[in-house]
């Protein structure tokens, strides 16, 4: 299990220049640019080892996603790249984040400040109340839903820059971020609203995004593990079947504790 614990703000590290040559001349600047954002963007700690080529950091993702490792850009790894996902670092730096983040109490408020034309309301209300409980199912947790002022859990649908500093990306690559717990806007879930949201496997599931963006509400990382919700790749899952992972549960619970066998 591998879980990289998040701050109380997403707080990228600033982009290190990349040395020249380390260039691939076969690369056009287009291509080594994509490459070099996607790195900077989802393995920082990467860009601030200046000792580690671009070679090196390709293979250091590829061995995250469990690729063939070859520190090129083959067709596999081109196509991990591109695939939708959540929007935080895969590996971030442990001495940015001291500690672990976690709420200091067991009964949290979230609060839905807007909705998505593409799904009713009562649709969107379902599916992040469902994907709250995939964690309250496991832990001690408990959420209550406010309808006005302070919450620690604030819910919203968004477009590009929104005001937090990491704008979306227009319709697929990141689908949603969240912050680790914390003041402020710590806690709180962002989705792209330049996405099509379903409840089905049409486009993008709400409940399955929301699920996995609530887990770094409470204080999550990334894992590595395929199966697990907390793997930053979305792929469908029919929610009515749905399980949380062993990996997902040991990560979580670690946090918070069990849930009682009679609550």
């Amino acid at each position: 299990m591998q879980y990289l614990l998040l701050c109380a703000a997403i707080l990228l590290p600033e982009t290190l220049a990349f040395p020249a040559q380390f260039k691939p001349q076969s690369w056009s600047n287009t291509d080594f640019e994509n490459i070099k954002a996607y790195l900077d963007k989802f393995f920082p700690i990467l860009s601030k080892t200046k000792s580690l080529s671009l070679e090196d950091r390709i293979k250091e993702m590829q061995r995250f996603f469990h690729l063939t490792v070859t520190g090129k850009i083959d067709v596999e790894t081109e196509e991990t790249m591109k695939k939708p996902r959540c929007g935080l670092p895969d590996v971030e730096d442990y001495t940015t984040f001291p500690g672990r983040p976690r709420w200091k109490k067991t009964h949290l408020t979230y609060r839905i400040v807007n909705y998505t034309p593409d799904l009713p309301p009562k649709k969107v209300d379902n599916a992040i109340k469902r994907a709250l409980m995939v964690w309250s199912d496991v832990t001690p947790l408990e959420f209550e839903r406010v309808f006005q002022g302070h919450a620690d859990i604030v819910v919203g649908f968004a477009r590009r820059e929104h005001g937090d500093g990491y704008p979306f990306d227009g319709r697929g690559n990141t689908l949603a971020h969240a912050f680790a717990p914390g003041e402020g806007i710590g806690g709180d879930a962002h989705f792209d609203d330049d996405e099509r949201w379903s409840e089905s496997n049409r486009e993008v599931n709400l409940f399955l995004v929301a699920a996995h963006e609530f887990g770094h509400s409470l204080g999550l990382g990334h894992s590595d593990k395929r199966e697990a919700l907390m793997y930053p790749l979305y792929s469908f899952v029919n929610p009515s079947t749905f399980r949380l992972s062993e990996d997902d549960k040991r990560g979580i619970q670690k946090l918070y504790g069990k849930r009682s066998p009679n609550s």
